[in-house]
């Protein structure tokens, strides 16, 4: 009887998406905090793609996002990995500082007071 080595499986290549890092999570999660505390925003959604990160906020649950905070590594060197896209698609701001980007909703908590 002749023993035979078991074939193995092939081996799966690692799909490589991209993703936010822990400082970024908390400087976003701390503005979409901010939001919420003004109930402003009631909801948000990550999608980790081949290209990009996406985090999406939401006015209620059931709808499309308001706005999206995007990653994308491959603009790196061009105008900025990080932008901020409203619901219809248009682009906000961009950058190359995350903290910098998410400034644009500083003047949206801004309200008067009587």
């Amino acid at each position: 009887m002749t023993v035979q080595t078991p074939t193995p499986f092939p081996n799966k290549p690692t799909d490589e998406k991209v993703a936010f890092d822990r400082r970024e999570l908390g400087v976003i999660l701390g503005m979409y905090g901010r939001f919420v505390a003004a109930g402003e925003w009631r909801d948000y959604g990550m999608s980790f793609l081949k290209d990009v990160a996406v985090f999406s906020i939401f006015r209620r649950t059931a709808e499309h996002p308001i706005y999206r905070v995007e990653k994308r590594p491959r603009l790196r060197n061009r105008q900025g990995m990080y932008s901020v896209i409203s619901m219809d698609g248009q682009i906000l701001k961009r950058g190359h500082d995350l903290a910098v980007v998410l400034r644009y909703f500083d003047r949206k908590l801004i309200r008067a007071v009587e």
